[in-house]
């Protein structure tokens, strides 16, 4: 991994990196691996909404509901996507807001995170910090947030990167190739 960041010029990449993409789908583990690999900070939305309200994304869930959590996040991705050097990894309704989606787009170079969601399930099952599977049927709830938002996702990203089967210095080491490519792609 280290010897891809040692030959990338990172003064000519485009200066923020957006990663999308559903709930296990690696773009907290994959944003930090990128972030350092490329020299520039890495922000994940919702740690910055835990941090500013002192409280978890589930917490927040259950105090001001999946809609009053959708507000604070709309503000806080405005935020971070204003920040030069930075990969900002969203959370996974981030894309629900047609206007975050539209500054995602605009600001910098999104790239879609995929795993299957036999990929994701396995990766999220245990996991009792997400609230919208704290549900009778985690499983199936997990396959229809897949199959609303997948669309979304691909909306606004400029590139798609799957990491169902990859680790991750294979998909950081994707994600800088896409970087490179939106280098000399047309705005």
């Amino acid at each position: 991994m280290s010897a891809v960041a040692t030959t990338v010029d990172v003064r000519a990449l485009p200066d923020r990196a957006f990663l999308v993409g559903m709930m296990g789908a690696g773009k907290s583990t994959l944003g930090r691996a990128l972030a350092a690999s490329l020299g520039w900070t890495f922000a994940d939305s919702d740690d910055e909404i835990a941090r500013r309200t002192g409280r978890s994304v589930a917490e927040l869930f259950d105090r001001v509901g999946e809609g009053g959590f959708r507000l604070l996040e709309t503000q806080i991705v405005d935020e971070l996507t204003q920040r030069p050097n930075v990969v900002v990894a969203t959370g996974g309704g981030a894309v629900l807001n047609p206007r975050s989606r539209a500054r995602l787009s605009e600001r910098g170079c999104v790239i879609y995170l995929h795993a299957d969601p036999d990929a994701l399930w396995r990766r999220t099952r245990d996991d009792t910090r997400r609230p919208l599977l704290q549900v009778a049927d985690p499983r199936q709830t997990l396959a229809a947030l897949y199959r609303m938002r997948d669309p979304l996702y691909r909306e606004c990203a400029h590139a798609f990167v799957d990491t169902t089967a990859q680790d991750v210095a294979r998909a950081t080491a994707d994600v800088l190739t896409v970087l490179l490519a939106r280098i000399d792609a047309p705005d």
